[in-house]
């Protein structure tokens, strides 16, 4: 069985979809999007449990630096499909809890600690650095000084990324870290004032119902239209020379041009008589899996945490980084706002803090109930258990280097390799960057036009996709 399209898509995830739909808003319906699961939305996706608690892969927000994807959101859920939060986070550390970010909100710790962080805050000030961090975690020390690097800024990243902070680069940080001001540090400490709106997503959007996940099924079904998916379609090899891609059932597909979500190191290896070389290289980027456990409980949340969005954990007692009081945005994640609530902690994995599959339930519980989240651990009604082995492409202090001659070789062959794992540059795979490098990449096949996320990523942060 042989089928052929002009533009063929792997993956429907945010990136594939957004190539899609910005094809068929140019008129062009000769494409089809190929999906190896049996549903929309990739790493997007959300999951009911049995007992009908709602799940993301992770603590999914909506915010964004473009117009175009505001627009796309409008019209997959309409107006009044979407709910909006003022972000609360917190840090919780020494047994209390600290408004994020954590940089700014030292008064909160005991006065040992808190002298410690801003004695290494004025030790930088005092002290010129004369030398560029080589890594990410010189550049935390050199950024924040030991007392804040060793308390949470080391642990936590972790804890996050499952790879030691000299094991990163730190031209990825742009905006997604608070770095410190002496004289704001300072103030906030002598006038006792919380410092809290820091951040892109200081107010952020999420689905009335469904999840994240409702986002990209609504796309996916009704903006792009499901005779433009294929479900169950796992690509088994692909023939860059002759243009075509074998799925695991035998099924062959031919394409002009193919633009794949695929993570770029199992691309290569998929690729028939790929060059030797790209294909090691591609194996040296580094990733972390994402385990994610969803408790659901009876009862309500504590009021401590009724307004509460998500908390840090930088501590080493408990297996997550995260918590996220997943009830609170939407009430329509748990069965009966009324009578339950949820909990969504997030774990991290790789080679080099591996995980217990077998027991990280029942840790995250008890951790949970030892942190003060949970009150009864009698009030849990539901464990749930999402594992990705692609969580987050690590921005390594090698990657930029790797990743230079693997896109060019592609692309020599009218193969685009996009999206979270697709270009491998986190700075820009939240949601909104991956659908725009989708519609960005189309852009540019069709009319010529730069692709400004994947290759300028600073600007992109800067919000310029905004009028």
């Amino acid at each position: 069985m042989t089928s052929k399209y002009k533009y063929l898509i792997i993956g429907s995830g945010p990136t594939g979809l957004g190539a899609a739909y910005r094809l068929k808003e140019l008129g062009i319906t000769d494409f089809q999007i190929i999906e190896k699961e049996n549903y929309i939305g990739g790493l997007a996706t959300s999951f009911t449990d049995s007992m009908g608690f709602t799940w993301d892969v992770g603590g999914h927000v909506q915010f964004s630096h473009y117009d175009y994807f505001d627009n796309l959101m409008e019209k997959a859920l309409g107006t009044d499909g979407w709910l909006t939060h003022q972000r609360e986070s917190w840090v919780w550390i020494k047994n209390r809890f600290i408004p994020y970010p954590f940089q700014n909100n030292i008064r909160y710790l005991p006065k040992e600690t808190m002298w410690m962080c801003l004695a290494g805050i004025i030790k930088n000030y005092k002290e010129t650095q004369n030398t560029t961090p080589s890594n990410f975690e010189e550049w935390i020390y050199a950024t924040f000084g030991n007392g804040i690097a060793e308390e949470f800024m080391l642990p936590y990243n972790y804890k996050v990324w499952a790879f030691k902070p000299r094991q990163l680069a730190y031209n990825w940080i742009g905006e997604r870290v608070a770095v410190t001001d002496l004289e704001r540090v300072a103030k906030n400490i002598i006038f006792e004032t919380d410092d809290l709106s820091w951040g892109p997503n200081n107010t952020f959007k999420f689905p009335k119902y469904g999840g994240t996940g409702a986002i990209w099924k609504a796309i996916g079904e009704n903006l792009i239209g499901t005779e433009y998916i294929s479900l169950n379609k796992e690509v088994s090899k692909i023939e860059a020379d002759a243009k075509y891609v074998i799925l695991k059932n035998g099924e062959k597909i031919e394409y002009e041009t193919l633009i794949t979500t695929i993570p770029i190191d199992i691309l290569y290896e998929k690729i028939e008589n790929a060059p030797n070389y790209l294909v090691e290289t591609a194996k040296k980027l580094k990733h972390s899996k994402t385990n994610v456990v969803g408790i659901g409980l009876k009862g309500k949340p504590k009021k401590e945490l009724e307004t509460k969005c998500w908390m840090y954990f930088p501590e080493k007692n408990s297996p997550y980084y995260r918590v996220t009081v997943f009830s609170n945005y939407s009430p329509n994640n748990v069965p009966d706002i009324n009578k339950y609530w949820s909990l969504m902690a997030e774990t991290s994995e790789s080679s080099e803090k591996p995980v217990n599959h077998s027991t990280l339930i029942e840790e995250t519980v008890n951790e949970l109930y030892n942190d003060g989240l949970i009150e009864d651990k009698n009030d849990v009604v539901s464990k749930f258990l999402l594992s990705f082995e692609y969580g987050y492409p690590t921005p390594s202090v090698e990657r930029d280097e790797l990743l230079k001659p693997l896109r060019p070789w592609l692309e020599s062959k009218n193969i685009f390799s996009r999206g979270r794992f697709g270009a491998w540059k986190y700075e820009v795979s939240n949601q909104d960057h991956s659908l725009m490098q989708g519609v960005e990449l189309v852009n540019f096949l069709i009319n010529g036009e730069k692709e400004i996320t994947i290759d300028f990523p600073s600007i992109a942060n800067a919000g310029k996709g905004k009028n």
